[in-house]
């Protein structure tokens, strides 16, 4: 498949996923929007991938943001519609693919990822540049890059579902000033906001989120990683606790007669286990609970 605006690299089941763009500071595009939105679908069912990791090509810039110097509606909406709350009902239906915000086309398809996603923020992360990585499992920042939610200083609004998983990584009062400021951060100051999990220097970077992936997912069971990740964020919010139960109930029992087999029998023979199950193939209950969610 050919990419754009993206570059693809899969070294010993790590995918390095590179906004490449440097000319233009990795500047986000409705192309870019779909090139990420595939790839976070695609990768589901790429058994050869365990772990993805997010850079920005250059040392200047994660992602500056929207390329703002595109003709006509710069992020890519047709300006002839007037849309309803109605029409947002079924976010699949095609007349609503350009009213959509290109943004959370891509963390939706994130959150939904069933592989751990790392943020390696090498440069300037602004508005989508920024926004972008809140739906991904940590952000580790360069010492030279900045952080900026500044939809505030352009007249338009919080994208990329911000609303939703910003105030859940660093608290209500905190996402209300971040977003009411519309102040571009430091890698420093953005840490101490809890926006990011790692400060590193520049050439430590990629270094450190590949550390990180295999901590996460080397010799891991990709099924039971997989049903972690989706039912760690989807849980937090729930209302009640026996919704939750439901669902660990069944991934119990479906990871406690797959690879959970091989694991408890590897505990026992005090050898490293060797798991079969795959993350395009989840357990019977997994697409209904997550259309349920």
């Amino acid at each position: 498949m050919t990419w754009t605006t993206l570059s693809h690299h899969i070294d010993d089941g790590v995918l390095t996923v590179t906004l490449d763009r440097p000319d233009h500071l990795n500047a986000f595009t409705p192309t870019m929007a779909g090139e990420l939105e595939r790839t976070f679908t695609e990768v589901n069912d790429n058994d050869a991938v365990r772990a993805v990791i997010v850079t920005g090509a250059g040392d200047k810039a994660f992602c500056a943001g929207m390329d703002l110097s595109a003709d006509g509606n710069v992020f890519g909406l047709d300006e002839s519609r007037t849309p309803t709350l109605a029409e947002m009902t079924d976010l699949s239906h095609p007349d609503i693919s350009r009213v959509r915000d290109t943004g959370g086309r891509v963390t939706l398809a994130v959150h939904a990822c069933r592989k751990p996603v790392i943020a390696a923020i090498n440069g300037a992360a602004v508005g989508i540049g920024a926004t972008m990585t809140l739906a991904m499992d940590a952000r580790l920042i360069s010492t030279n890059a900045r952080f900026g939610l500044v939809f505030g200083r352009l007249g338009i609004t919080p994208e990329a579902v911000s609303t939703w998983f910003l105030p859940r990584l660093v608290g209500m009062p905190r996402a209300l000033e971040l977003l009411y400021s519309a102040e571009i951060l430091g890698a420093e100051a953005a840490a101490a906001a809890g926006l990011a999990t790692e400060v590193l220097e520049p050439g430590q970077l990629l270094k450190r989120a590949r550390e990180l992936a295999d901590r996460w997912t080397l010799g891991r069971s990709p099924v039971s990683t997989a049903l972690i990740r989706q039912m760690t964020y989807r849980h937090a919010s729930l209302d009640d606790p026996e919704d939750a139960h439901r669902a660990e109930s069944l991934a119990m029992f479906y990871t406690s007669i797959g690879d959970g087999s091989e694991g408890v029998s590897a505990f026992r023979e005090k050898r490293s286990p060797r798991f079969t199950q795959r993350a395009s193939a989840m357990p019977p209950f997994y697409d209904d609970w997550i259309a349920s969610r």
